[in-house]
């Protein structure tokens, strides 16, 4: 399965970005890695690109969501319906439970959203949903 990953926006956590590299890797995935600073329109044009199953995308710094809010409308530039979107990581500033921000994040269109989540817990409930979805 192909992965486009990376870490959205103005984020510029390289370590972490590189753990989901490397923990993608192992698991048997085609990783395509964006790096950090990455505008969710260069996630669009990778996957049409690799023709990848997957994009993940990662943000540590809990700014998100402004970056992400365009997903509806690039997605509706391309057939992208059978990809996979899924963010991760500190996905809010400050306190805010996930009972507001999966909801949030879903409506712009992540098919899985993983707030302060674990990464191995995260790739498991991944290839899970990949399993039952592709």
């Amino acid at each position: 399965m192909k992965v486009v990953t990376g870490v959205v926006g103005n984020d510029v956590h390289v370590v972490a970005n590189r753990l989901i590299d490397i923990s993608l890797n192992q698991r048997g995935f085609e990783v395509f890695n964006l790096g950090v600073n990455t505008y969710l329109e260069e996630f669009i044009d990778a996957v049409v690109e690799t023709d990848a199953d997957v994009v993940l995308i990662s943000s540590l710094n809990g700014e998100a969501e402004g970056w992400s809010r365009d997903l509806p409308v690039l997605k509706s530039k391309y057939s992208l319906k059978d990809v996979i979107f899924v963010i991760g990581g500190n996905l809010a500033v400050g306190e805010v439970k996930e009972e507001v921000i999966i909801p949030k994040f879903k409506s712009y269109g992540f098919d899985l959203v993983f707030h302060q989540v674990d990464l191995n817990e995260g790739l498991d409930r991944l290839e899970s949903f990949a399993k039952e979805r592709l």
